[in-house]
């Protein structure tokens, strides 16, 4: 699974960053990180407001910073799409 973090190194990006590890590995999951801070690349992908969270490709999440149940559930909603 690929994880990408959009938005500016802002307190929310942060955040979101870190909540992100934690539900992973909750999960057990095996994933990799990228914080994408450049705002030409962060617009690429059609986001206007971060944070913004990226799950293989697909903007999942953007303009907030969601509970760890609710990002364990848009995870788990990723990963049965993707079968």
């Amino acid at each position: 699974m690929e994880i990408k973090v959009l938005g500016p190194g802002c307190k929310n990006c942060v955040t979101l960053d870190k909540i992100a590890h934690e539900v992973i590995a909750e999960m057990g999951i095996s994933a990799t990180f990228e914080k994408v801070e450049d705002y030409a690349a962060i617009a690429s992908f059609g986001v206007m407001s971060t944070p913004a969270l990226v799950v293989n490709g697909k903007v999942v999440l953007s303009g907030r910073v969601p509970t760890p149940r609710h990002l364990k559930e848009m995870i788990e909603a990723e990963i049965a799409a993707s079968r």
